[in-house]
């Protein structure tokens, strides 16, 4: 009996995290939306664009370029690109565009939440839009940020973080793609109906007057964008808001960055658990918690339920299907991850179960790394191979 309970808990928590939790979600967006003002303002707002970069050489003259070509009101847009400590000739690339109007902050080394809090006082906008130095925006992007922001309700805007499809990205690119497309219906539903959960780092805006600095060690566009919720504000989703951004060369750097992102939400986590409280944040705290903390757990009862299944073979077929399912399932991620530099090998029968096993994998070795107190405060960029900073 204690066996089957256990197998029966592990399947409820799995399929809540990864269907029912998303069904909610959507059935609440149809039901229960909450409209908001989406419209270009008559006199546009300024806006700064705040780029933190350590070691960009490679990619940060196309940053800029991409910004200075964006279809808004150049006399509203500030350019400040926060260097921390970069020695591979970042600053002096970015000099070269002083004569437009580009702020360089040449900074020691000091982390990207220190940059970005030093970055943030040297500007001027009425709305912060932050960006990876490598994420590529569409000409509109910046115009169609703001539009939601003319409702006085919206503190911070999501934007559509959309990844390149000429990039293979190894063994884990048909998976990080298809990822990437479920969180991206999840949010355009929980913006409708409310709040969207958070934002990616590559675009997303907020009223500079709901900034508040970032701690050493946190995943910033979580804490950031979370931050116009706590404050009373709305987060929405600005689907047509677009950055371009490369899937990582290979599964050993992209699971290198998920353990590290992990990592730093773990403990964004911790500075925002006033939002796990639904009678104050309602079903954004079901949002949170299911999305985000459940989401990263949910690696312990899918280890539980791949150990106990073989236990329960006598008990009936339902079990021994369980079984042969999960065989097959991580047998198919493991072929991934063997014939990954191979054309076989790049099938999504064999890609897409080896990108679910290699993120959670990550979290596990995640969630181990904060027990044992470890911190990440910064990291080298990997751009090509494509590590975000």
């Amino acid at each position: 009996m204690i066996a089957l309970f256990i197998f029966w808990t592990a399947v409820f928590l799995i399929v809540y995290t990864y269907v029912g939790f998303p069904l909610l979600v959507v059935m609440r967006g149809l039901l229960w939306g909450r409209p908001f003002k989406d419209e270009e303002l008559t006199n546009p707002p300024a806006v700064s664009i705040v780029i933190s970069a350590y070691n960009e050489a490679k990619c940060i003259a196309a940053k800029v370029d991409n910004i200075l070509t964006m279809e808004y009101p150049r006399d509203r847009l500030e350019i400040v690109v926060a260097s921390d400590g970069s020695t591979d000739g970042t600053d002096a690339i970015v000099e070269q565009y002083k004569a437009h109007g580009v702020k360089l902050l040449s900074l020691p080394r000091i982390g990207k939440a220190a940059a970005l809090n030093t970055a943030v006082i040297a500007s001027s906008g009425e709305i912060m839009v932050f960006s990876d130095a490598n994420s590529m925006y569409k000409t509109d992007a910046i115009r169609e940020l703001v539009r939601p922001l003319a409702d006085p309700q919206v503190g911070g805007v999501a934007g559509n973080q959309i990844y390149k499809t000429e990039v293979s990205g190894g063994s884990s690119g048909d998976g990080e793609r298809a990822y990437w497309n479920f969180d991206r219906m999840l949010k355009h539903f929980q913006g409708k109906s409310g709040n969207t959960l958070a934002a990616t780092g590559a675009i997303y805006a907020i009223r500079r007057s709901l900034f508040r600095p970032i701690p050493d060690g946190v995943s910033d566009d979580l804490f950031t964008s979370t931050g116009v919720i706590l404050q009373g504000y709305r987060l929405v989703f600005a689907p047509q808001a677009i950055a371009y951004e490369p899937i990582a060369a290979t599964s050993q750097v992209e699971f290198g960055r998920k353990v590290r992102v992990i990592m730093r939400s773990w403990k964004a986590f911790h500075y925002r658990r006033a939002l796990l409280n639904p009678f104050r944040y309602g079903f954004y705290a079901i949002q949170f918690f299911s999305h985000k903390i459940l989401r990263y757990l949910v690696v312990f009862p899918l280890l539980i339920l791949f150990l106990i299944s073989p236990f329960l073979w006598q008990a009936g077929f339902i079990y021994q299907m369980a079984t042969i399912a999960q065989v097959a399932f991580y047998s198919c991620a493991l072929l991934g991850l063997l014939l990954k530099e191979t054309r076989f090998g790049r099938r999504k029968i064999l890609t897409i179960p080896f990108y679910f096993c290699m993120v959670n994998a990550a979290s596990l070795v995640a969630i181990v790394n904060v027990l044992r107190g470890r911190q990440v405060k910064q990291w080298e960029p990997q751009r090509h191979s494509q590590t975000q900073y």
